[in-house]
């Protein structure tokens, strides 16, 4: 990485230069609606045998907007922060001239990370050195392996990634990229964020696919009729994505910084996987995790460096989880009802907005009738047939 000295500061101008630097090796991803997902996400639940049995039933209303980072390059957002992280180690001062790219870069990461790396290395001439636990799902590594970096393993703890990369570190020299503490790696995340903003104001003032008036929408009619208002400018109310180290959701958090969208994380539950949800609350940082949720990407501690965008300042206005149920139930009815292709780490921000009452109680109290434009982030889709198996075979 660039040196920490040499980092942009952590605003939301920042994410808008990063966006200028990337913008020609990453996707415009496309937003989706789906208006099945938004009316099931805005109807009561039964809660009879739920984590939430006894309560009433929140009823909010939720228009749910989707980010589809799967369809990015690799198959994940983690491109953008590799790009621009690669990008800015070029721009340090004697970096290539010292040997720099022949040196490489190295990481460690579960696998979205890892290719992101790999390919934004390839296509700067660097070598790339990329630690993965030995349990990532077999697509990942190929992938990785594929673009053409050297691939080491190790377990699954953060503990056990970070020792290798530094084992590796001290044999060749490489610069580490980490997947997610980094300002550059959270800019460059972030610009997703701005992109998801930017498409709902446009897909709003163009048609409106949740207008009452698809006409009027188009401008077949009364041009007000129907029209969501969001936050005053036709757009978005809030966004909630996942979070594992917490490098996109504190970049999302600076790409709405001061635009009075609220920024909300979503984690896993299992085996202690919601850290950032549980610091959130005490007041202070877990720093070590040891999980194998489903939601494979999705099972590390939040890095020091989001943590003071996610909570010190209190970019993230709050943070949930969900069982491996829900997110299981959540991926399923992606794939069946917008027949895109989700890993189960990018299902999580759906399952709370479908499962979590104490979000959706806060929606309803926080929307009223008029409801709430949620941009929903589809993180990735790398998951194989075989795990898809695995998950869904036996019911």
């Amino acid at each position: 990485m660039a040196e920490i000295s040499s980092t942009s500061p952590l605003t939301r101008s920042s994410v808008q230069s990063a966006h200028a630097l990337i913008k020609a090796h990453i996707h415009r991803t496309p937003v989706l609606t789906n208006r099945t997902l938004s009316d099931l996400a805005s109807t009561p639940r039964d809660l009879q045998g739920s984590r939430f049995e006894g309560r009433t039933a929140a009823k909010p209303k939720l228009r749910l907007w989707f980010k589809c980072e799967n369809l990015q390059r690799i198959g994940a957002f983690k491109v953008r922060g590799a790009f621009h992280a690669v990008t800015k180690l070029m721009m340090e001062e004697g970096w290539v001239e010292g040997g720099g790219k022949e040196k490489g870069v190295v990481t460690h990461s579960s696998g979205n990370h890892a290719q992101a790396l790999a390919l934004a290395a390839r296509e700067n001439n660097i070598k790339a050195h990329i630690i993965m636990p030995t349990i990532s799902a077999a697509p990942k590594i190929a992938a990785t392996k594929g673009y053409g970096a050297t691939v080491y393993f190790s377990g699954s703890t953060s503990v056990e990634r970070e020792a290798m990369a530094d084992k590796v570190i001290a044999e060749t020299g490489a610069r580490l990229v980490p997947p997610y503490n980094h300002p550059d790696i959270m800019l460059g995340q972030g610009t997703m964020g701005l992109e998801l903003q930017e498409q709902v104001t446009e897909l709003i003032s163009a048609a409106d696919p949740y207008s009452t008036n698809h006409a009027a929408a188009a401008g077949g009619g009364d041009a007000s009729a129907g029209t969501v208002t969001g936050t005053g400018t036709n757009g978005l109310h809030a966004i909630i994505a996942p979070c594992g180290g917490g490098g996109m959701l504190s970049g999302v958090a600076l790409s709405a910084e001061s635009t009075g969208i609220q920024v909300f994380g979503a984690e896993p539950s299992y085996q202690g996987a919601d850290d950032a949800k549980r610091g959130y609350y005490a007041g202070e940082r877990v720093t070590a995790v040891s999980t194998l949720t489903v939601a494979d990407g999705l099972r590390t501690p939040v890095g020091e460096w989001p943590w003071k965008v996610i909570y010190e300042r209190r970019l993230v206005s709050g943070m949930y989880s969900v069982t491996e149920e829900e997110i299981k139930q959540a991926m399923r009815l992606v794939w069946e009802r917008m027949k895109l292709v989700v890993e189960p780490s990018a299902c999580v921000g759906l399952a709370v907005a479908l499962f979590d009452e104490d979000f959706r109680a806060m929606v309803e109290r926080e929307g009223g009738e008029d409801g709430w434009d949620l941009g929903v982030v589809f993180s990735g889709g790398n998951v194989g047939v075989e795990a898809v198996g695995r998950m869904f075979g036996a019911e």
